[in-house]
C-alpha cells in the first residue's frame, strides 16, 4: 500500500505537515509526503484557464493522487477555512476533475497552536470531501499542537491524542 500524506498549506515550518508526516509514519506501508510548495500556480481564475487551459502542476497533483492507495491530509486553518495555497490546488484540480480525490480512503486531520485545533477548516473538509470522491474513515482535531507534539523529535507526545490518531491510520489502512 502506499500513503500520500501532505498539508494543506505552503508554510515551510508547517505544524499541519509535521502532523501529516507522523500520522502516515505510524504505519509500515510505503509513503509519500507531498509539500504544496512544489504545485504553486497562478491563482485560479476562468480567465485564466480559457487564455492558458489547466496548469501541468495541477495535472501533476491529480496523479498523485491517484498513484496513492490511501491518503493523510492535515488541514492549516486561515480565518476559519482552507489556506490559500490548498484552495488554489483544489480549485485547478477540480476544473478538469471534480472527482479530485479518486474514490480514495482519506483520514483527515487539522492542527492549531490554539485550543480550537483548527476545528471548522476539519468539518468543512469533512463534509466537502465525499462530493469530490473522497471515502473519510476519519478525522482528527489536534488542539494545543506545540503543548502535544515535540517538533524535535516529530511525535505525538500527548498519549490519548496519539492512542487516536493510531487507531485512525490503522483504520484507514485497513
Amino acid at each position: 500500500m502506499k500513503l500520500l500524506a501532505f498539508a494543506a498549506s505552503n508554510s515551510t515550518k508547517s505544524i499541519n505537515k509535521a502532523l501529516a508526516t507522523y500520522a502516515a509514519c505510524l504505519s509500515d506501508e510505503k509513503v509519500e509526503v507531498l509539500d504544496l510548495n512544489d504545485y504553486e500556480m497562478p491563482i485560479y481564475s476562468s480567465d485564466r484557464e480559457n487564455e492558458s487551459g489547466i496548469p501541468q502542476l495541477a495535472k501533476d497533483f491529480f496523479d498523485k493522487i491517484g498513484q496513492a492507495d490511501a491518503i493523510i491530509i492535515s488541514f492549516a486553518e486561515h480565518n476559519g477555512s482552507y489556506s490559500a495555497a490548498f484552495k488554489n490546488v483544489f480549485d485547478w484540480v477540480s476544473r478538469f476533475e471534480r472527482n479530485l480525490y479518486q474514490n480514495k480512503p482519506m483520514l483527515l486531520l487539522a492542527s492549531s497552536p490554539g485550543p480550537g485545533g483548527a476545528k471548522n477548516v476539519l468539518d468543512s473538509a469533512v463534509t466537502s470531501a465525499p462530493y469530490f470522491a473522497g471515502e473519510v474513515k476519519g478525522s482528527l482535531s489536534v488542539p494545543n499542537f506545540f503543548d502535544v507534539f515535540d517538533m524535535d523529535t516529530g511525535k505525538m507526545t500527548d498519549q490519548a491524542l496519539n492512542k487516536s490518531l493510531v487507531n485512525l491510520v490503522d483504520k484507514l489502512i485497513r
